[in-house]
């Protein structure tokens, strides 16, 4: 069943293309293309860079809150994995939703839950506590992941696709960023103590609820934002889709007095609630239903005609999120642990010994240093936003982790802080041209209808991964640190070589 809608906007043409009534090259991608799209970049941006400062936090605290709250090494893995397993729930959870309800209102959802049980944990005095609000507040992280994503790129031109999601990914390290200097200006002040009754709230609880404005800020600022043009045509919900394309088109010519032309747009699918079952009767209970509906994305992803690139999509994600979590979570405590010099497996007996000694008064080279690692992502930034569109994701994403994987290898190696800190520092920027490519590569893999639940699904298996991650490094950092880092290595290097398998998605159309 056709249907035709007619528009004026040529973003609207790009965005929404039948591949069988017109042709890209007969378009100009340029004339759909201005300060609508630097805005929404900047609204996405901001909600990527909350979700990391989110994620990242419990890095930077952990130096200090592991003496607050009395933490084991193997707690403070469970810590760093609480929010990944919220994570795992959330991503396909809210993936699923964004395609059966729209991205728009998922993502008003997920960052409020983020930053609101995110702030709460502040107030947590017991462990037990503080990791169950962790976790609720990595529900909220795994939804809005994968669903900006989707969300961002179905307004874009084919064009100019893969440097804006490039774009996009560079606010992860922005947020990293914020992160690690929130974390060197305020855990370590002295005028960070506020007594609250039985509870006094130490500097790095101050800094948690910190770092839950940026995610709370964007839920309310993505209520200003309209819902995926894309989506509303997959939805048969045509006069809001021309409703958002003029909202585009008088913005991006806000200083011309250029009116909108008329032109004839055909999409032939037919809308995405009817394809996804969400009108068809269901035989069963309720609950039985919602669960085979449900579980019907993922058995499309692995449907014939998908599998392959499923499959291969499956282990990359599980060894990029396994490898760069699972270290990165650890590293300022694992600059802690070579002060002194030397590698931080070099001598067995010292983290034992680091552990008894107090948190107070804060060291800030561990956070200056994290600093310095976060920066050290922008000139892998720079250079995917320079040559995804030339080079391609695939190609991007698969020299990506095999050079991280040599990097890891090296930092095990290394014997001074210094070189600790200069091999972390290329482990950080090179890895993150393999995520943003894989940012790239997992939009344009799959069609509207799945793009969101496709990539909650795998988010959702990176956040195993990452769980995983996070407790071997707990559990072995203090008695066999080598294994950890060796096995990151060679998951990324294997990671890199399945890579090869995926097709080439350099300028095509979103399906």
């Amino acid at each position: 069943m056709s249907r035709r809608v007619y528009s004026e906007d040529a973003e609207a043409r790009e965005a929404l293309l039948s591949r069988d009534h017109l042709k890209p090259e007969e378009l100009d991608s340029d004339e759909g293309f201005g300060v609508f799209h630097g805005l929404l970049l900047l609204m996405c941006g901001w909600a990527n860079a909350s979700d990391a400062v989110e994620i990242l936090c419990v890095s930077f605290l952990l130096p200090t809150a592991r003496c607050d709250l009395r933490l084991s090494s193997s707690d403070m893995g469970l810590l760093t994995a609480s929010i990944f397993l919220g994570m795992m729930v959330g991503g396909y959870l809210w993936g699923y939703l964004a395609d059966l309800r729209g991205r728009q209102r998922v993502l008003i959802v997920s960052l409020s839950v983020n930053g609101l049980f995110g702030a709460l944990a502040s107030l947590a005095p017991w462990f037990w506590l503080f990791l169950l609000l962790r976790f609720v507040s990595g529900v909220g992280v795994g939804g809005s992941i994968p669903v900006i994503f989707s969300y961002f790129s179905e307004f874009l031109p084919r064009r100019r696709r893969g440097a804006m999601i490039s774009c996009l990914a560079t606010f992860w390290m922005a947020g990293n960023i914020l992160a690690a200097g929130l974390a060197w200006w305020v855990i370590p002040a002295s005028w960070a103590h506020i007594p609250l009754g039985l509870l006094t709230m130490q500097s790095w609880r101050i800094f948690v609820v910190l770092c839950s404005v940026p995610s709370l800020s964007s839920a309310l600022l993505f209520r200003l934002m309209p819902e995926s043009p894309k989506f509303l045509m997959e939805a048969g919900r045509e006069k809001e889709a021309l409703h958002v394309f003029r909202l585009m088109f008088s913005v991006n010519h806000w200083r011309s007095s250029k009116t909108l032309p008329m032109f004839g747009l055909v999409t032939s699918s037919p809308p995405s609630q009817t394809r996804r079952g969400d009108n068809l009767s269901c035989p069963g209970s309720r609950w039985g239903c919602l669960y085979n509906t449900g579980l019907d994305p993922i058995r499309q992803l692995f449907s014939d005609s998908l599998r392959t690139r499923s499959l291969v999509l499956l282990v990359v994600f599980y060894t990029i999120s396994f490898g760069y979590y699972g270290l990165w979570m650890w590293f300022p405590e694992l600059f802690k642990r070579v002060e002194d010099g030397g590698s931080p497996c070099a001598n067995v007996s010292r983290p034992l010994q680091l552990q008894n000694q107090s948190c107070y008064p804060v060291n800030t080279a561990v956070y200056m240093e994290g600093f310095i690692v976060a920066a050290s992502n922008l000139p892998g930034n720079i250079f995917t936003i320079l040559l995804m569109d030339r080079i391609g994701g695939k190609t991007l994403l698969s020299c990506s982790l095999l050079v991280s994987s040599v990097s890891v290898f090296f930092i095990y190696m290394v014997q001074t802080k210094a070189g600790s800190l200069v091999l972390s520092c290329i482990f950080s920027g090179v890895s993150v041209i393999g995520w943003n490519a894989l940012d790239v590569v997992g939009t344009e893999l799959y069609p509207t209808q799945l793009r969101s639940s496709a990539l909650g699904f795998f988010t959702g298996v990176g956040r195993v991964a990452a769980i995983m991650g996070n407790v071997v490094f707990g559990s072995l950092v203090d008695s066999s640190c080598a294994v950890p880092i060796l096995l990151v290595s060679a998951l990324l290097l294997v990671g890199g070589a399945v890579a090869c398998l995926l097709p080439q998605t350099k300028q095509t159309e979103l399906s």
